[in-house]
């Protein structure tokens, strides 16, 4: 099983309704597949807060005590070689 971290609750619970919904019916063929892969028990749709959202140090401009933060999330290192 693959675990997928998402900020977005709302997202979360979009996924876990098997239901065809209003709110449903004007998204991607590419989410539909993950749903499907949710329902198959392949993927995992996990909530994790927006502070501890690790892939920001890869998308996001941040200030240098979060960077260093991810980047230590990461198992990254200083480059010694400065």
């Amino acid at each position: 099983m693959t675990n997928v971290y998402c900020d977005n609750q709302s997202c979360i619970k979009l996924f876990e309704n098997p239901m065809f919904n209003g709110r449903s019916k004007h998204i991607d063929i590419q989410c539909h597949f993950i749903k499907d892969c949710m329902h198959q028990g392949a993927v995992q749709l996990q909530y994790i807060s927006t502070d501890e959202q690790v892939i920001d140090i890869l998308m996001k401009a941040l200030g240098r005590a979060k960077f260093i933060y991810f980047r230590d999330h990461m198992s990254m290192i200083e480059n010694m070689f400065q």
